[in-house]
């Protein structure tokens, strides 16, 4: 059975980047939709949905987030583009409706009275300085989109096209990798311009010691996938080696990067790296060294090459991922700041998805298993796009709270001028609380793996290749309530797992 499950996912490549560009549009109408539910139940109630039992805010929360994210890469994923126009069109009556019922009426003498909250006045309002929710919700989605893969991608319902690919292709499953090395860098303390206290020598210790979780469950792992005889495919990162690893590795090297040179240059010695690793592949023997497959059983080196080379990619990532953060994470206070950060990322996308044309036809195809170039700058390029339509999405959240007197739908920005409100502040606290993205976001290691412990005991129980497509949907609904539920109860009473 190990052997079927491994060939299940083995030997595949990809699908076009059109269709992973295509698939960044559903989250962020999912998250439109989920707010707009908010406001609606706000403006029938005259009144914040809080009342409502917590069970009630984590089954809206699920079935507009997370649900909607596993049908859109099973059964739906054949209707993506039809899916998505219905969602626009559904939002837009939405905010349409929202408008209208908020637009003062004509006046006596027949003339329309100008809205309150014209297009203008909102570019120029005033939003909370205490967190960047797009930034939020794209490292918790990233983390949601994962934990749904790496359970579905052994059913037959999950499109081959969406797995990861064997050498050369750009799988969703291949953006997600990349991705969440990104979404780490992202709020890494270097990125949140944390000051290094103390010598450079003590810093760098300090997040050796900071990764010994993730060396754990990459040990933990290991043991557990050899002792059962669970199926692994060797070409993703090698015999023994696995993701825990590479993420470990490449966070305790960028640190000691970031400590020598300029956090603010991440972006040159992402550029560096990228190239002369690239030139590396090209010049050597090292692509062909990587890619073939016959010499496992020589040495340490042989076995884990994929997992050990490919590092050297993930901390290009990384370091791209810093320089972001760093200028996402910069204080501004107007719409219209923000609004310009998200045109900034849109044009960062579309100029790295030109490099990256570019280097496809002059060098070589994307390739995780190598974490080339390609690879690294479609990585880049997709976060960007993915955050920039996450950041749009909730400025349409913002606008339509404004405009409807709704100010308290949570992950997303709040006018600021309600923040001052000892009141107003206290409800929005009390919305954070009844939050699954904050539950996630709260503990997303743990959720992580959580997500990998449960997709281990599935497979155990479960044969998963010979499933009909209504029960795995089934299976894989009530894997990610499992996993959302036991996050959201530690979120409810206020817990943080932290391992240091």
């Amino acid at each position: 059975m190990a052997h079927l499950k491994e060939a299940f996912v083995s030997n595949l490549n990809g699908t076009s980047l059109e269709e992973v560009a295509l698939g960044t549009f559903l989250a962020p109408l999912f998250l439109i939709n989920r707010g707009l539910v908010l406001i609606l139940c706000h403006q029938g109630r005259r009144a914040l949905p809080l009342p409502l039992p917590w069970i009630s805010h984590l089954l809206l929360d699920f079935s507009m987030l997370v649900l909607p994210l596993v049908l859109s890469c099973t059964i739906l994923s054949d209707v993506l583009p039809q899916l998505i126009v219905g969602l626009a069109c559904v939002s837009g009556c939405v905010l349409g409706y929202i408008y209208h019922t908020n637009t003062p009426a004509a006046s006596a003498a027949g003339v329309a009275v100008r809205p309150q909250n014209t297009v203008q006045s909102f570019l120029q309002s005033h939003v909370q300085l205490n967190q960047v929710p797009f930034v939020t919700i794209f490292r918790v989605l990233v983390n949601v989109k994962t934990a749904i893969s790496i359970l579905a991608v052994d059913f037959s319902v999950f499109p081959r096209r969406y797995a990861k690919t064997e050498t050369y292709g750009t799988g969703v499953m291949d953006f997600g990798v990349g991705a969440y090395v990104f979404a780490n860098a992202l709020v890494c303390p270097e990125a949140r311009r944390k000051n290094i206290t103390g010598s450079k020598l003590n810093y760098v210790s300090k997040q050796l010691l900071s990764v010994w979780p993730l060396l754990v469950l990459g040990m933990g792992r290991l043991v557990s996938v050899k002792m059962t005889g669970y199926h692994e495919h060797v070409t993703e990162y090698g015999v023994h080696w696995n993701f825990f690893f590479t993420l470990a590795i490449v966070r305790v090297v960028a640190s000691m990067i970031l400590a020598v040179f300029p956090v603010n240059q991440s972006w040159v010695f992402a550029l560096l790296l990228g190239g002369l690793y690239q030139f590396t592949l090209e010049a050597s023997g090292l692509k062909a060294f990587i890619i073939h497959n016959d010499d496992r059983a020589k040495s340490l080196l042989h076995a884990n090459k994929e997992g050990i080379f490919s590092v050297v990619g993930y901390i290009a990532i990384y370091m791209a991922g810093v320089q972001i953060g760093l200028y996402v994470m910069q204080s501004r206070s107007q719409v219209r700041e923000w609004l310009k950060v998200m045109g900034s990322l849109l044009l960062g996308s579309c100029v790295l998805y030109t490099a990256l044309y570019t280097c496809v036809t002059l060098m070589e195809p994307v390739s995780r298993r190598l974490a080339n170039l390609p690879f690294c700058i479609w990585t880049i390029a997709q976060s960007l796009f993915f955050m920039s339509c996450l950041g749009i999405a909730d400025l349409i959240l913002l606008y339509s709270q404004r405009t409807s007197g709704c100010h308290f739908v949570p992950s997303s920005w709040n006018s600021q001028k309600k923040e001052a409100d000892s009141f107003a502040n206290k409800k929005r606290k009390e919305m954070e609380g009844l939050c699954l993205v904050q539950a996630v976001s709260r503990n997303q290691l743990l959720f992580f793996m959580l997500a990998n412990v449960l997709t281990g005991l599935t497979n155990m129980l479960v044969d998963t290749i010979s499933c009909s497509d209504s029960f795995s949907v089934c299976v894989l609904l009530l894997y990610m309530f499992t996993n959302c539920s036991v996050i959201y109860g530690l979120h409810r009473c206020e817990i943080t797992v932290k391992f240091w």
